[in-house]
C-alpha cells in the first residue's frame, strides 16, 4: 500500500495495465452489476438540481424511471446508487451503435451542465471506500468483463493510474497525483 495524505492505495492501480476499448467491451459495465453506480450525496443533490438538462439525452424509458423513482436508489447495503432499468443498465445508459455511453457525460460534454459523471463510473475501475480510521481506501476492481481493457493497456503500456489521472486529479487534486507518481520512481 501507499500512503498519501488521507488515502492507502493500492500497488495494483500502479502494476496492472489497463486502456478501456469501446469497440471491444461496449460500455457493459454501465449494464452489468447487481446495483448502479455509487453515488456521493452532493452528487445525488446536483443530479436532482439539474435533471431536466439531463433529460433531453436520456431514453423515454430511463426518463420515465428517474421521474417515478428519483435520480438514486440504495444497494444492498444501503449506499447510495443511480437507478437502474429492469435490474440491467444504469439509468443513465444511452446507445450509441450498441455502445452504452453515459447521457451525464453526454450533456456535459454538449454544455448543457458542469459534471461530467458521478466520480465512481469516471474512476471505474478503481473502487474508493472508507475505512474506519478516516482514510480513503484506492483500490483497483477486478471484473472479468475488463479484460479487453487490461489486453489493450498491456498491448499499449499504459499502467492503471495513468490511463485514470484524470478522475483522479479531479478526485484528490493534482498534487496528490504528482505525489503518487514522485513516489513511483
Amino acid at each position: 500500500m501507499i500512503e498519501i495524505n488521507n488515502t492507502l492505495i493500492s500497488r495494483e492501480i500502479i502494476n496492472i495495465h489497463f486502456c478501456c476499448d469501446l469497440t471491444k467491451c461496449r460500455g457493459i459495465c454501465c449494464v452489468e452489476g447487481d446495483a448502479g453506480a455509487p453515488l456521493e450525496e452532493s452528487e445525488a443533490d446536483y443530479l436532482e438540481n439539474n435533471i431536466e438538462k439531463i433529460y433531453p439525452f436520456m431514453h423515454s424509458k430511463s426518463v420515465g424511471v428517474v421521474k417515478k423513482y428519483g435520480v438514486m436508489d440504495y444497494d444492498i447495503s444501503g449506499e447510495m446508487v443511480t437507478p437502474l432499468i429492469e435490474n440491467k443498465d444504469c439509468a443513465f445508459v444511452i446507445y450509441d451503435n450498441d455502445i452504452a455511453k453515459c447521457a451525464i457525460e453526454e450533456a456535459y460534454k454538449k454544455g448543457q451542465i458542469n459534471f461530467i459523471k458521478p466520480i465512481s463510473c469516471h474512476l471505474y475501475p478503481i473502487r474508493l471506500s472508507k475505512l474506519s480510521n478516516g482514510k480513503i481506501a484506492v483500490n483497483y476492481h477486478f471484473w472479468h468483463i475488463c479484460q479487453t481493457a487490461i489486453k489493450n493497456g498491456v498491448k499499449k503500456d499504459i499502467s492503471l493510474y495513468v490511463f485514470l489521472k484524470e478522475p483522479l486529479i479531479r478526485r484528490f487534486g493534482k498534487e496528490w497525483y504528482e505525489k503518487l507518481g514522485t513516489l513511483l520512481l
